[in-house]
């Protein structure tokens, strides 16, 4: 009978085997989403079988994710969270976390079970019923879940440490009045010889008590020892919880440090007996500061330094943030290789490193000069790339040496040409960029050269490529008006192939904008311009007949302040032009075109100043006249302000306030300047100006340097976990360390003593050796009597010996 239960027990274990591989095999095909029914389930989790119950809920847990409705099953489910088997016990604890909000009381029934989970032998076991027990979110079992976390800081698996660490914040957020308790156990596991139990109790440090700094001095440079061997996830929160850390508790000092210069003067030609002192008030030596760095703070940057070589991007832009904010400029520029290298990266995460490589660009755009390769364009480049890039290109360009500015010129130029077969967003970003490079470099060659590349814009049949490039050379030309006469000439002659109506408003603008640079229209074109524009007004579009208009009232006005007699006495009819400009203003409201004409011709007739055949006043009221008849009412409606504004002689003095004004220097802002104040590596800062300007809900920025004499003493951080041995110090070896773990400080060898003799060491018999066999010639010389005492001791020895032994014998015994 014992073989044949024997024989099927095998028999039904094989069985097993095999429908256990037949199921893999199975899983391994095509899955379907037809739904199990209900009373197969419910008798799949009932049966006793474990094979049948691990089917069933697999099959529960497949709806779960699927959202489907698994909830009735609840009873059943839970009922086997006392079974043996692991996969089982995983299964039940899943299916609780998803429905233990939903059925709290019924989940209390199951904390019995997890509790005594918590006991078990097997420390994965242990681990995953915490796990399990703070992830059901019942407030009731918030003490429950505190002593869980009390036991797992005590056990002795690490990973079950780890586990206790992690559930810290899920009590604080059931029961926020545990924190005092908490905090006695985050302080412990602070504390943890396990780097990777360390870094699960930053984490949590960082989300419940973040601000409790105090916790964290003795257990500083532990901390700092640890960081390389965490994983990916300890380094992100540690390298967080060390820049907060670093900026409260280290002061910003400088030094002042003379600037290397290429030709120094030399040392000792100083005389002798020279009295005269080293440095004089005439010097022209000059200084600039660097950072003083803290011992703590400078072992702090030199730990995080290896990390750069991690294969987790994120920790690689961390580290950088830490060297941007806490260190200087050698520790930045050790990042910068590792920040190009992800690059190679996905799309997704290079735009994310090209956000950060552009926030440090636009602090130290020196340092990128040397990677300027890989700023250059591809063509599989994404618009959100290739607009990064480019913005890049134009960070460097006043850094770079006249080579590498031609180089990227000529890179700008290749893709802001019409008719190319690049997208038309790329061609004016291009555009744009050009500009951006003329306004940044203070070489008057290149800036021309930018000028000249946009300039070949303006004949091409690209309307919006015209428009950009006028928009961009206007920028420039109000830079420096005087320099650039001649370019608005040559703009003037583009209008006859000029099309686009945008293209050709801005070069009107232009035009009458420095009609008159030295207040006379004698070498200006302005009149000429406006001449030939009024014989095609009728066909010119709105915006051009706009800029007409515009031009027509500035040449006006250039002609009334040139033939009008000086006033010595202005101030004496400021009354008189603020009630007349009122006067005027009111009536240009008016619709009746009769009314307004009246006026006009009542204010203007008696005191013209010029001969009413002088070309310019013709041109002024042929263009009025003009504009009288066309359909648009903007136009019109403008057009009866200023013939009401410059129909009287005493009102051009406010004439000239609105139409001659210098206008401010327009600045061509690079697009990330919006996001310059976001914290390097943050989530506003790759989004930008779409999260408003306090940034994403969340969003906190650094906090500023502490000041000095308010830091804390150094003497906190070799409080808690200071250990003996520091960087620098002598390695020790194995047996050393583990005697320094046992609060062994000098370790003392109990020598064996064999018949009262002292054993000898292996160091003793190499030296006697060594010294044998330098003495090997004397004792051959030796006579025959020293050997016969030789004899004589030895066997007085011998007896001696024989004594000591029948006495330690003696003592035995009795004994």
């Amino acid at each position: 009978m014992e073989s044949l239960s024997r024989v099927s027990g095998m028999l039904e274990t094989a069985r097993d085997l095999t429908l256990e591989a037949a199921r893999d095999a199975s899983n391994m095909r095509r899955t379907t989403t037809r739904t199990t029914p209900a009373a197969q389930l419910k008798k799949l989790l009932d049966s006793r079988s474990e094979r049948e119950v691990l089917e069933g809920l697999r099959r529960v847990i497949a709806m779960t994710y699927r959202c489907q409705h698994t909830l009735p099953f609840f009873s059943a489910v839970v009922k086997n969270i006392a079974s043996p088997n692991l996969e089982i016990k995983k299964l039940v604890y899943i299916y609780l976390l998803h429905h233990a909000e939903a059925e709290p009381d019924t989940a209390l029934l199951s904390i019995n079970t997890i509790q005594k989970s918590l006991r078990d032998s097997n420390p994965q076991v242990r681990a995953l019923a915490l796990r399990v027990m703070s992830g059901i979110k019942v407030p009731v079992i918030s003490q429950i879940v505190s002593l869980g976390i009390k036991g797992g800081v005590g056990d002795m698996s690490p990973y079950v440490r780890k586990a206790a660490a992690l559930a810290i914040p899920k009590c604080y957020r059931l029961d926020p009045n545990t924190l005092p308790q908490l905090l006695e156990h985050l302080s412990i596991l602070l504390g943890d010889k396990q780097y990777y139990v360390v870094g699960a109790a930053v984490a949590a440090f960082l989300e419940i008590c973040p601000e409790r700094l105090e916790l964290i001095h003795g257990h500083y440079r532990s901390l700092i020892r640890k960081l390389v061997d965490m994983d990916e996830w300890g380094q992100l929160a540690t390298l967080q919880l060390m820049l907060v850390y670093a900026r409260k508790c280290f002061p910003r000092r400088t030094r002042r440090v003379k600037k290397p210069t290429a030709a120094a003067p030399s040392k000792g030609t100083k005389g002798f007996y020279d009295d005269s002192s080293d440095e004089s008030p005439d010097d022209d030596t000059q200084y600039t500061t660097e950072a003083v760095l803290d011992p703590d703070l400078a072992l702090l940057l030199n730990a995080m330094e290896p990390l750069l070589s991690s294969r987790n991007s994120a920790v690689v832009v961390a580290v950088t943030r830490c060297f941007l904010y806490l260190g200087d400029t050698t520790h930045i520029s050790t990042a910068i290789g590792p920040l190009i290298a992800l690059l190679r990266t996905p799309t997704s995460m290079q735009q994310i490193a090209l956000h950060n490589i552009v926030q440090i660009c636009l602090l130290h755009p020196q340092l990128f000069v040397p990677h300027y390769r890989h700023f250059f364009i591809r063509a599989t480049d994404s618009p959100q790339i290739w607009t990064l890039k480019l913005e890049l290109l134009t960070l460097i360009f006043p850094c770079a040496p006249a080579r590498l500015q031609s180089l990227i010129l000529a890179e700008l130029s290749h893709f802001s040409r019409s008719g190319s077969s690049y997208d038309a967003s790329l061609v004016r970003e291009a555009v744009r960029a050009i500009g951006r490079c003329a306004q940044s470099s203070q070489d008057p060659g290149t800036s021309a050269r930018c000028l000249r590349l946009l300039l070949a814009h303006i004949g091409t049949a690209d309307a919006h490529l015209v428009a950009e490039s006028l928009e961009v050379i206007r920028h420039l030309i109000q830079r420096d008006p005087d320099a650039h006469r001649n370019t608005v000439v040559r703009l003037a002659k583009h209008l006859d192939v000029a099309t686009s109506p945008q293209a050709r408003a801005s070069i009107i603008w232009l035009v009458g904008e420095f009609a008159a640079v030295n207040g006379s229209l004698s070498d200006s074109i302005a009149p000429d311009v406006l001449r030939i524009l009024v014989k095609g007004f009728a066909d010119e579009q709105e915006p051009a007949k706009l800029q007409i208009l515009l031009l027509a009232a500035k040449v006006y006005l250039h002609h009334l302040n040139e033939t009008q007699p000086h006033k010595s006495q202005v101030h004496e009819k400021t009354n008189l032009v603020e009630t007349t400009s009122s006067t005027l203003f009111a009536s240009a409201l008016e619709g009746d075109d009769a009314g307004f004409r009246d006026t006009a011709d009542d204010v203007a007739s008696p005191e013209v100043p010029s001969t009413p055949e002088h070309p310019i006043i013709l041109l002024w009221q042929h263009t009025l006249l003009l504009i009288r008849y066309d359909t648009s009412y903007n136009l019109r409606d403008r057009a009866r302000v200023f013939r009401n504004l410059l129909s009287v002689p005493s009102s051009t003095a406010l004439a000239s306030l609105l139409l001659l004004a210098p206008k401010p220097v327009p600045q061509i802002p690079n697009p990330s300047s919006a996001r310059k104040n976001y914290t390097l590596g943050s989530a506003s800062l790759a989004i930008g100006d779409e999260v408003g300007v306090s940034g994403l809900r969340g969003y906190k920025d650094l906090p500023e340097w502490v000041k000095a004499g308010d830091e804390p003493g150094p003497r906190l951080r070799d409080a808690i976990g200071a250990s003996k041995v520091e960087y620098g110090e002598k390695t020790l070896s194995a047996s050393e360390q583990l005697d320094r773990g046992a609060g062994i400080t000098e370790p003392v060898a109990t020598p064996h003593k064999a018949n009262g003799v002292k054993e000898k060491t292996l160091d003793d018999w190499l030296a006697e050796d060594d010294a044998g066999e330098e003495e090997s010639e004397e004792t051959e010389t030796e006579s025959e009597e020293t050997e016969e005492e030789s004899d004589d001791d030895d066997e007085e020895e011998y007896e001696e010996e024989t004594d000591d032994d029948d006495d330690d014998e003696h003592d035995r015994l009795v004994k």
